[in-house]
This record gives structure tokens, sequence and C-alpha cells, in this order.
């Protein structure tokens, strides 16, 4: 696949706190934030944010890391140019202060200013709440930008952080205990309703991960499990990225039903709950 020239998408910025990062935009409706995993935004993950925007709801895509749009495939970069970007992007991350890798009950402090950008494009965009989706090191982003109330469907693809190297790690995710309890109590007393996904053999994301999450939220957890043998065969690593890498985009594939029940809870909880609550008046965006 080429690069993306991010035709069709709205490009801007977000401040908070000091920190200014750059968005694209995509659609109208309510808000899904859309957090992309290593090396950046793809176009495979634009073809993902499309999806959203197809479905009513406005993808936001915040750049956290990489060069928006830019293919990293061995088979068209090359696997010395693929590798070299790759490790460019993780390396940004591993010196980043604003990214958790290894600590256990801890959130990133990335996760205040996706926070901030949720509740600016709640008030932009209106609609009962805000969506979002995290994938790889970004998974566990979601879950904890879900302590607070205006963000009513959280998915977590492929959650990877902390990165499981003991087991204590790979039996807990990057959120810290005040921010698990609020998404706890949300479960309870609002119906909150949270989404992983993973491939079984997936060792960046350990089914002990995934157990840790259904003891602390209950039947508000849905796990969708799929067999490696499921995933693209084409895709240039071993089964990993669920809704982007390793999707098979055709009807009655795995990869596609979860890409489904993705769409599916964002229509739920963000479209058709939008006619029963009074939307927000749109506003300019403040900070882009």
């Amino acid at each position: 696949m080429a690069d993306h020239d991010l035709t069709g998408f709205d490009r801007g910025t977000f401040t908070h706190d000091g920190i200014t990062r750059r968005i694209l935009r995509r659609g109208t409706g309510p808000a899904v934030i859309v957090m992309a995993e290593i090396p950046g935004i793809t176009p495979k993950v634009l073809e993902f944010a499309e999806r959203v925007a197809a479905i009513g709801c406005t993808a936001v895509l915040p750049v956290l890391f990489g060069t928006p749009g830019r293919d990293a495939d061995p088979a068209y970069r090359g696997r010395l140019n693929s590798g070299l970007y790759t490790a460019s992007s993780l390396w940004k991350v591993c010196v980043s202060r604003e990214f958790t890798l290894l600590a256990t009950g801890k959130s990133s402090p990335v996760v205040t200013w996706l926070r901030a950008l949720a509740a600016h494009e709640h008030q932009r965009c209106g609609g009962p709440g805000v969506g979002a989706v995290g994938m790889c090191i970004t998974g566990g982003f979601a879950l904890a930008m879900a302590a607070d109330e205006r963000l009513v469907a959280p998915v977590l693809s492929q959650p990877s952080l902390p990165l499981a190297l003991t087991k204590s790690r790979a039996g807990g995710i990057d959120i810290s205990a005040e921010d698990l309890a609020a998404v706890r109590g949300r479960c309870e007393r609002d119906g909150l309703r949270v989404m992983a996904l993973r491939f079984r053999g997936d060792r960046l994301v350990p089914g002990d991960r995934f157990a840790f999450l259904r003891r602390e939220l209950g039947d508000a957890f849905t796990a969708v499990e799929l067999d490696d043998s499921a995933a693209n065969p084409d895709a240039a690593l071993p089964p990993h990225s669920v809704l982007t890498e390793h999707l098979i985009d055709e009807p009655g594939q795995p990869t596609r039903a979860a890409l489904d029940e993705v769409l599916d809870l964002f229509r739920t909880r963000l479209l058709e709950q939008q006619h029963g609550t009074a939307a927000e008046t749109p506003t300019t965006p403040g900070g882009a």
C-alpha cells in the first residue's frame, strides 16, 4: 500500500497545558478519538478512521508519534527503511516522559492531554459523549480516559502496556488504581461497557491481562479474542493488529466481525443514544 496523502482529512492542532499536537479529523457527528499504534498513523489506521466517519461519527486522530499517512509495510517501504522508521517512532516513545512502558498501576501522563482533547471534541461535535480506540501501546489509554464521564465507548485493541516482561506486568494494564476505580464505578453505576480485542497467541497482549480486566470490570468487560489463524497472512508481523494490519476485510472473516462489533458499539453508545440526548451545539475549536 502506498503512502496516504491525507486527502479527505482536515488538519489542525490542539493545545492543553502548554502541549500542542497535530490533529487529523474526518466526518461529522459524535467524536471518536483514534489513537494509533507504532509506528504511527499508517494508511490502514486511516482506513479504520474512514469507517468510523462512514457510520456518522467524527474520527479524531492525534499525532502522538510517527509521520501521518506513511506506510511502514516492508513490502512497500523495504525492510531496512521500514525497520528504521519503526525504530525511530519507538525510540521517541521510549524517551518520552509522557508514555509509561513498564510501570504497573500507573496511567501514562499523556492520558491527561487525551482527556482534554476528548472534552474539547465533545463540546465541538456534540452527542451523548465520546468514543475512543487505542491500539497496541495506546490501547490502555482508552481505558484510563474512561475515568472521565464524557468517554462513553472505550475500545482497547491489543493493549500492550505495560510490556509483559514479568508475570506481574502481564497480569495488569497501564492504568492507575484511582482511574481504575473510577472506571469500575462507572461500569456499576452508569452501565459503561469496555471492549478489548486480541489474538490469543499475541505475546504482547497476554491472556492474563484480559483475565485481570474480567476480574476488575466483571460483566461490563467484553473480550474479543481471535485465533491466530484469523489474522491476515500477508501482514509483515505475527498476529497483533486486529483492526488494521491483520484485518481480513471480507464478510465472514473473524477480524471483519471484530471490526463490525467495534463499530456497533459506537453506533449504540454514540448514535442511537443521541436521539434521546440533546446534542450540544458544535462550536469553533478553541485549540485547533
